[in-house]
């Protein structure tokens, strides 16, 4: 039987739950939980390529840039997002290797520090509109905007910074990836999307200061690694039409087509599931077989055709 290669993108949530602290002994209770249906996978013979989300720890550690910034210089972005894949991989990486140790299974696992390409005209480079970080009082936008920042008002939340989110376009390591699953070991990659970067003229890789979303460059990665399956895990079971009005109603499957159609009527909300569905729609366009959201909780189930969304 021809194993497959699926690629699992775990959202930051799965690690810092809300109305939680979100310290590190909380963290690691909630990683080795996501990963339950990450190790039945591998034992049912996966190629396994997990990406995580970071939008809770992002924010966490603004806050300490923020309140620290007249003693130590203040850090860019791109190297939050690379701390962040480095703590959340390290994470990651040492919980799935003690279940996979505890059921006997000896593989190994690897957090690859990911560059994402993005390019410098993306329309949101000139108009950002990513919320990131904390929520701040009306008095304080003016003082944060003479840093450089740019302020919108999130409603019910106060006011917030908002930074790019380009559409990714590549993932610089995908080589190395490719080549350590075709080897057998479980990659760890694109953590919070990856590390933003751009070619500049030079064909020289720079850093920008955005952030990707996290299920878009599941997408690019899944097909620059020949990936045969995306899963996207998120809160729901399934996916639903016409959410929270009487007419909705719970998908167990969708053509590409049909998702195409659903996504174009504004069924997918940007900030929820659009952009699930629409890295979904990528992936299966750039010769993916299938595409799966669903549930951290219902991951085996779903693989298996028991419950979550099937695209394909």
């Amino acid at each position: 039987m021809e194993r497959k290669t699926v690629v699992i993108a775990l959202g930051g949530n799965a690690i810092t739950r809300e109305f939680e602290d979100g310290n590190i002994y909380q963290q690691f209770v909630n990683t080795r939980r996501s990963l339950a249906g990450v190790v039945s996978l591998i034992e049912k013979n996966y190629r396994v390529v997990i990406i995580h989300g970071n939008g809770p720890q992002v924010g966490n550690a603004l806050i300490r840039i923020e309140r620290s910034r007249d003693e130590v210089p203040p850090l860019p972005l791109g190297i939050v997002v690379a701390d962040l894949q480095g703590g959340m991989g390290y994470m990651i990486q040492q919980s799935l290797l003690n279940m996979l140790h505890r059921r006997g299974i000896q593989k190994e696992v690897v957090t690859i520090i990911t560059q994402v390409v993005v390019s410098p005209d993306d329309p949101s480079i000139r108009k950002p509109t990513k919320f990131i970080g904390p929520s701040y009082p009306k008095e304080r936008v003016e003082e944060l905007q003479h840093r450089g920042w740019i302020m919108k008002e999130d409603r019910g939340r106060g006011w917030r910074r908002v930074v790019p989110s380009p559409m990714p376009i590549e993932i610089v390591e995908k080589n190395v990836i490719r080549e350590l699953v075709a080897n057998d070991r479980i990659v760890i990659a694109a953590g919070g999307g990856g590390i933003p970067v751009y070619l500049d003229r030079q064909e020289k890789l720079e850093g920008i200061n955005a952030v990707i979303d996290k299920d878009y460059a599941a997408a690019i990665l899944a097909r620059d690694v020949g990936a045969d399956e995306l899963v996207i895990l998120t809160a729901v079971e399934k996916i639903a039409i016409d959410f929270a009005k009487p007419t909705q109603r719970w998908l167990d499957r969708m053509t590409l087509t049909e998702a195409k159609n659903y996504f174009a009527e504004g069924q997918f909300p940007e900030g929820s599931m659009g952009p699930k569905v629409r890295g979904a729609i990528n992936f299966l366009e750039s010769g993916g077989k299938r595409a799966v959201i669903t549930s951290i909780e219902q991951l085996s189930e779903a693989m298996e055709g028991k419950t979550g969304t099937v695209i394909e």
